[in-house]
């Protein structure tokens, strides 16, 4: 098949979860035989890359505005996709699900896998939140199947729009490795900090985990890992609460094997956000084996299960109480660490989740198992 993605910043990834889920889901169509292509930001990806792993990179222009660069990229993808012959086209994120009768005018099939529940992130305003609840609705009515990365997201668009949708979670491979370059470059030993890894955004209570480790007393380090463009108040705010800590170190991004050992060599690894479905960080912490606490969302419950501890709510002290209970308790934080990794073997393999997405856009290209938009979604892989 002749596959596009669009919605994203580009590959490889270089900002959050949608660009790290893009690459996984890509690379690996690309190796099974397909023609893939992955468009990128103008002010993310180099212009001059035409391919990665295999993936044809299409880099358009865009707006680099908070509440512009989104929309704007992905209304120019989609009309590129006019004259480019996809027999599928994959929209990330519902706000861009109002683009997805362009592709659909030149009979391409097009699936937009909706993320989270977006209109609850902090950084909204009024009109923004606005305009992800139609994003929502829009998801339901003009694309011929819709994807949820969770079972919690998947019903909650049956239960307030009435619309089932096909539930693939993300995937992982990252398998723990020895080399310590990254540890040596932030001043870290192996087993010597506890990793947080997210975009610096309110909703993703960096602080929260701040505040809950500043209250133990601990030699250990926390290594905050992660950047926002458009958060700049925010990452002021939590700088300067970590400030008269030493312990708290900020890396900003971290990709590709950096990455890898920083997950591979912490003591334990807090998931604290609060808004999307599968988090790539969350189960990429699980397959390195590592301990992990998590915010209790239902998503993170529904990812974690019982393989982990869960903290409650954006509870700062619940959190404090738990990272001590991690430090007084080895043997356990190993056991559980290995319950995770298998977990994540077992539930988020890439290569499960490429087949189910591979089978779910036969389908739509069949003719006889396409189905207008009648309020459900293909056949579930």
């Amino acid at each position: 098949m002749k596959i596009a993605i669009m919605g994203i910043r580009g590959i490889p990834a270089r900002y959050g979860g949608f660009e790290t889920f893009a690459e996984g889901l890509a690379t690996r169509l690309a190796k099974r035989g397909h023609d893939v292509t992955v468009y990128g930001r103008s002010n993310i990806i180099d212009r001059k890359l035409r391919y990665y792993q295999g993936v044809r990179i299409m880099v358009l222009p865009t707006i680099s505005h908070k509440y512009l660069d989104t929309v704007i990229h992905t209304l120019l993808c989609s009309f590129h996709s006019l004259g480019a012959g996809y027999d599928v086209v994959l929209i990330c994120n519902a706000a861009n699900s109002i683009f997805s009768p362009l592709p659909r005018l030149v009979r391409q099939r097009v699936v937009v896998n909706v993320d989270g529940i977006e209109r609850l992130r902090k950084k909204w305003n009024c009109a923004g939140k606005i305009y992800y609840r139609l994003g929502e609705y829009l998801a339901t009515r003009l694309p011929d199947a819709i994807v949820a990365d969770a079972e919690v997201i998947r019903r909650y668009y049956l239960e307030t729009y009435r619309r089932d949708s096909v539930m693939i979670p993300y995937g992982t491979t990252l398998d723990r490795t020895e080399t310590t370059e990254a540890l040596e470059r932030f001043g870290l030993a192996p087993e010597g900090y506890v990793l947080y890894v997210s975009r610096l955004e309110p909703e993703n209570n960096a602080h929260v985990v701040v505040e809950a480790f500043k209250c133990v007393r601990t030699d250990l380090k926390l290594v905050i890992v992660g950047d926002a463009p458009y958060a700049k108040s925010y990452k002021r705010q939590l700088r300067g609460l970590a400030a008269d800590d030493p312990r708290i170190i900020f890396t900003g991004f971290v990709f590709d094997r950096g990455y890898r050992e920083l997950q591979s060599h912490a003591y334990c690894y807090v998931q604290a956000t609060e808004v999307g479905g599968t988090h790539p960080a969350l189960i990429e912490a699980m397959a390195a084996g590592n301990m992990v606490l998590a915010n209790g969302t239902p998503e993170n419950i529904e990812v974690l299960g019982d393989s982990g501890l869960i903290y409650q709510r954006n509870d700062v002290r619940d959190l404090g109480d738990k990272l001590r209970f991690v430090l007084e308790h080895q043997e356990m934080r190993k056991q559980y660490g290995a319950k995770a990794r298998e977990r994540a073997q077992e539930r988020y393999s890439w290569e499960a989740v490429v087949v189910r997405y591979e089978r779910l856009f036969e389908q739509l290209r069949r003719p006889e198992s396409l189905r207008r938009n009648t309020g459900r979604a293909a056949e579930r892989p």
